[in-house]
């Protein structure tokens, strides 16, 4: 099936899934991929569907979702590989245009020093691009990229793309224990992805089954990021698969509070303006952090609260 979902994505609203890529050929291996380890490992770019085929059966599946009401927000390239392996790439974009619902991709970014990959993501509405790394030493024990890739040149190649890049741009930076998540290495990142000045940065941890035996990195972890790419970014957001429910008041504020602090960890000041406000009592904070619910961490000697991911 070259067509999946649609799915809901807090990123992408409901997104009709485009799968342009046989399963498990990419140009990493990412210790935390949630498909298992790649098949094949190559950076070689080729034909794998033709546009038509794909044009074919996204125009069909979107005909189906209509006549049963359901809405699409998305046309996702996000394949069982990494989808700029796809030569057509470029080719297939133009061609579902006409088909009037926005077009995203999600890449590792490993070819984005091609400029014809660069082009090529031009043409979609919304790119959401990996930075795991920025030390080559991490980035291979992280992402473990075909021998003939460099990192330098991949984020040369990011820069270059985010200066020219019309549309919507996103970055996603998986945190695994022990491996990319050194406060020395976040803190690179974070330098770096400020120069891209994407829409969003969001900060993920692996929550599915995982290729290799890994830990995601912990919550202590996680707030430090955040906050240390507040200091470069102004819209950062985690990505710990802990559904952060509707931003909207749900009427319910203990609720309220499990949805902020699963996207933005809190900190005790603003926690106690907002129970203050809603006149709830802080023993219902404690209650929250005796339940597992909330996790209490510190960043320069001030407390925040973090939604605690399902292990």
């Amino acid at each position: 099936m070259i067509t999946f979902g649609p799915v809901p994505s807090r990123r992408l609203g409901r997104s009709l899934g485009i799968n342009n890529i046989p399963p498990k050929i990419c140009s990493y291996s990412c210790v935390y991929c949630q498909i298992g380890k790649a098949i094949k490992i190559q950076a070689q770019r080729q034909e794998f569907y033709s546009p038509q085929t794909i044009y074919d059966e996204v125009a069909r599946t979107l005909e189906i979702l209509h006549q049963k009401g359901e809405k699409v927000d998305y046309l996702s390239f996000v394949p069982d590989g990494e989808p700029t392996l796809d030569i057509n790439l470029g080719k297939s974009i133009e061609k579902l245009k006409p088909l009037g619902v926005p077009i995203a991709v999600i890449t590792n970014a490993s070819l984005i020093d091609d400029p014809q990959v660069r082009d090529e993501l031009s043409k979609a509405d919304l790119v959401n691009i990996k930075v795991d790394a920025i030390t080559p030493e991490l980035w291979k024990i992280t992402d473990k990229p075909h021998k003939s890739l460099e990192l330098d040149k991949i984020l040369n190649g990011i820069l270059i793309f985010s200066s020219q890049y019309q549309g919507i741009l996103y970055t996603e930076t998986m945190l695994v224990k022990d491996k990319n998540d050194s406060h020395q290495e976040i803190e690179k990142i974070a330098q770096f992805i400020g120069q891209i000045e994407p829409h969003t940065a969001y900060i993920g941890i692996p929550t599915r089954p995982p290729a290799e035996q890994i830990q995601p990195a912990d919550e202590n972890t996680l707030n430090f990021a955040f906050q240390t790419f507040k200091k470069y970014l102004d819209n950062v957001e985690l990505l710990t698969g802990t559904d952060p429910g509707e931003f909207a008041s749900t009427h319910d504020p203990v609720q309220d509070i499990l949805a902020i602090t699963a996207v933005h960890p809190m900190s005790l000041e603003a926690l106690d303006k907002f129970m203050q406000k809603n006149n709830i009592p802080i023993s219902a904070l404690q209650q929250l952090v005796n339940e597992g619910k909330l996790i209490e961490t510190v960043y320069q000697g001030k407390k925040f609260y973090v939604r605690r991911f399902k292990k």
